[in-house]
């Protein structure tokens, strides 16, 4: 699934993801960032930050947590391993 609305406007990408496709973009158009989810949210918002490196990141954050939950390492490491890696790109846009 992309994130993009020019995939989803894609003749190629439509034939090639069948009924998947409308129903992603769908889903993607009809998210709330008011109420993302059907628990009580502490904050506002959805989880995407517009960067180039947004899909690496939340891809190794990802893999830390995963990592943790099934028992291979710590919550803590998890989370300070994914704010360093945060932070390090958060830098890079500081003005």
């Amino acid at each position: 699934a992309g994130k993009r609305t020019s995939t989803y406007e894609n003749p190629d990408y439509q034939k090639a993801a069948g009924p998947f496709f409308k129903q992603t973009e769908d889903a993607i158009n009809s998210a709330d960032p008011v109420s993302p989810g059907v628990q009580p949210r502490p904050t506002l918002g959805v989880q995407f930050v517009t960067i180039p490196e947004f899909a690496d990141l939340a891809t190794g954050i990802s893999e830390d947590v995963s990592s943790a939950i099934a028992g291979r390492s710590s919550a803590d490491s998890a989370l300070e391993k994914g704010q360093k890696a945060a932070q390090k790109v958060g830098d890079k846009y500081k003005k």
